[in-house]
């Protein structure tokens, strides 16, 4: 997988009359503040760590300089392999003459690495691997067989340290964490207090919030002072990690990636798409309940009143019921839109359970 790592690594490291520039930075300074915005942008959509992304980046293509990366905008050394079907340029590496992708932008290449690294049953451990473990992720690259020179994961952690490349992985998790506008998905601890929203229907103990709009009841343990997240259904939801039929939920805003979102949580994302019974998705277009985990087959509430207009899987959403159950409850076929005032059952009744339901 490297390019002629050798070669990559003497760029980086030359003399300072063939490193720096007439403005004094290095050519790794230059193309770290050229590129860093992609990095943190793909960490955001996709959870590889954006030290990770740069220092790869940096010494597979030479700072940008390698003749793969200015013939072919290829800045990571990704060869054809098998799937590829994009344009293709031809190089020496390992073997003469071997095929490699070609993009038609850098931007270009940037996404295709991060989706090579996330979407390869190789690599999929290491997004198991905390985003800020830098020496983890560069070991388990090396592992995973990115590269075959023994030294390569040191050379990535040398290069992460000498232009502290981890500032650029904590940016965009502290933008991931919703301290930037530019997107925002909470960043759960092991120390992150789990808040329960319950229905009006639900006995609590502990002090109450109440949303006229949607008549639901937020059970908040005032101890914990936890910020709420503002989104497009008049409702707030804490943010982090909080309960909604005792299953375990968070609200990720507009523009915000759910390969994050299974990277940062720890949960295989084709089981995340599962859990909300979802086909396939990434950036989600509007802000929305993602589940943690399979959700119930019914609710404590016995049904739900739609207003606005609601589809049954938003209902399924809200109320944290699997959207099988609710069709089968209600006699419906598929996720449709209802019409306002409509009451939707969320418990089997005597019908539906002689119906097989």
């Amino acid at each position: 997988m490297m390019r002629k790592l050798i070669v990559a690594f003497s760029v980086l490291f030359l003399s300072h009359t063939d490193v720096f520039s007439q403005s004094g930075n290095t050519l790794p300074q230059q193309y770290i503040e050229k590129y860093k915005e992609l990095a943190i942008n793909e960490m955001i959509r996709t959870g590889v760590p954006a030290a990770i992304t740069l220092a790869q980046g940096i010494l597979e293509s030479g700072s940008g300089q390698s003749d793969l990366a200015l013939r072919s905008n290829n800045h990571f050394g990704i060869k054809c392999k098998l799937e590829w079907t994009g344009d293709k340029v031809y190089h020496d590496d390992d073997e003469p003459n071997e095929c490699f992708r070609s993009y038609p932008t850098v931007e270009d290449s940037y996404r295709d690495h991060s989706d090579f690294l996330k979407n390869r049953t190789n690599y999929a451990f290491l997004f198991t691997i905390p985003p800020t473990d830098y020496e983890g992720w560069c070991k388990g690259l090396k592992k995973a067989g990115y590269a075959t020179s023994p030294l390569y994961p040191k050379l990535l952690m040398d290069v992460i340290d000498k232009y502290n490349l981890q500032d650029y992985t904590l940016l965009a998790l502290q933008r991931m964490k919703g301290n930037d506008q530019n997107t925002s998905v909470q960043n759960e601890t092991n120390n992150t207090p789990v808040v329960s929203i319950n229905t009006i229907d639900d006995a609590v103990e502990t002090p109450n919030v109440y949303d006229t709009n949607k008549n639901i009841q937020k059970d908040i343990d005032t101890k914990t002072s936890l910020p709420v997240v503002e989104n497009n259904t008049s409702l707030q939801y804490p943010s982090g990690v909080f309960t909604i039929n005792q299953c375990k939920v968070i609200y990720v805003n507009a523009g915000s990636s759910l390969f994050a979102v299974s990277a940062q949580q720890n949960i295989d994302y084709a089981k995340l798409l599962a859990y909300n019974e979802m086909s396939s998705g990434d950036i989600l277009e509007n802000g929305k309940l993602i589940y943690l985990e399979k959700k119930p087959k019914k609710s404590n509430k016995k049904f739900h009143i739609i207003t606005g207009t609601e589809s049954l899987i938003d209902v399924s959403q809200s109320e944290g019921v699997q959207l099988q159950s609710i069709l089968a409850y209600n006699n419906l076929t598929g996720n449709q839109q209802i019409q306002a005032g409509t009451k939707i059952l969320l418990q089997p009744t005597p019908y539906s359970k002689a119906k097989g339901k």
